[in-house]
């Protein structure tokens, strides 16, 4: 099967993860925890049998790193999933995906990258447009909190993917993905301490939801993007991701009557439009793109 149709699938996968959230009526946190504790088990057999010599073998640092990638991929989250509460999933999940102009602006100040000009208009017409859908939704009840709650979680995940820059050049992404998800896993677990948030007593279909996200959107989702990596460019598969948000809306107008408004179709369109412009602006330097797609770019194909 041609690498750009998979790629297709995995962005199909990816853009449930949004409505089996808003199905669900257990708490945000509750979610988020089963998708990451469901997904660690089911990567457990494949580490344990096809990896241990390399886990065993990871360094202080690598550990490190990995822990606070898990962190910052928790509050990701928690973050995201909480917005879907309060604001359309159309508005969510367009807003999350400026994760990508989040990771330039990253790499430009931490890692010595470089922004291409293209790439600041790219940034400007962006940021316009989430100020749009900000002041669609601003009449809506906690519409704007949701869509303030969905910028944190592309802030936090474009911190995970930054990380994930730094240590994919020398760790498989099996390895990574699974200590980053172990140590999200146990972020999670300690913010429902904090919180007071239990873990148990909620409907069978909460779990069946966590199990699907982690499936479809976790393995089958993002892991073949981790995948297609390995063939596609990051450029291009960052502006086929943005595939995500019109699934994602679509299914929301057809399960959930979310219709958006004119202005919301107009922020929305210059929130995509500028992700797909920064995507462009760097592409001429053939096969150099500095950022990932989506975490752990590269590595042995596992599961991102």
């Amino acid at each position: 099967m041609h690498p750009k149709l998979i790629m297709m699938l995995g962005v199909l996968g990816v853009s449930v993860s949004s409505i089996l959230v808003r199905w669900s009526d257990a708490p945000s946190l509750i979610i988020a925890t089963y998708r990451l504790g469901w997904t660690v088990l089911l990567m457990l057999p494949v580490v344990l049998l096809r990896h241990r010599k390399e886990l065993m073998g990871l360094t202080l640092r690598d550990l490190l790193l990995c822990g606070a990638s898990g962190v910052f991929l928790a509050l990701h989250f928690a973050t995201w999933f909480e917005s879907l509460k309060w604001t359309s999933v159309a508005s969510s999940t367009v807003l999350v995906s400026t994760e990508v102009l989040f990771t330039a602006l990253g790499f430009a100040l931490f890692l010595h990258g470089k922004i291409p000009s293209m790439g600041l208009v790219a940034i400007g017409l962006s940021f316009g447009g989430s100020i749009l859908l900000a002041l669609a939704d601003g009449g809506g009840g906690g519409k704007l909190y949701g869509d303030l709650l969905a910028v944190a979680g592309a802030v936090f995940v474009s911190i995970y993917t930054l990380i994930g820059t730094v240590l994919r050049g020398h760790l498989s992404t099996t390895i990574y993905t699974f200590v980053t998800y172990s140590a999200c896993t146990l972020t999670l677990l300690i913010l429902d301490g904090v919180t007071g948030t239990p873990l148990w007593g909620y409907q069978s279909k909460d779990l069946l939801v966590g199990l699907a996200l982690a499936v479809l959107c976790t393995l089958m989702g993002h892991s073949v993007f981790s995948w297609c990596l390995k063939y596609l460019s990051p450029s291009y598969c960052s502006a086929v991701k943005l595939c995500e948000p019109v699934f994602a809306a679509l299914l929301a107008a057809a399960l959930f009557g979310e219709i958006p408004n004119l202005q919301q179709l107009w922020g929305a369109l210059l929130v995509v439009g500028g992700v797909v412009l920064y995507t462009r602006a760097e592409r001429p330097a053939k096969n150099k793109d500095p950022l990932p797609a989506q975490g752990p770019a590269e590595g042995d194909g596992g599961n991102a």
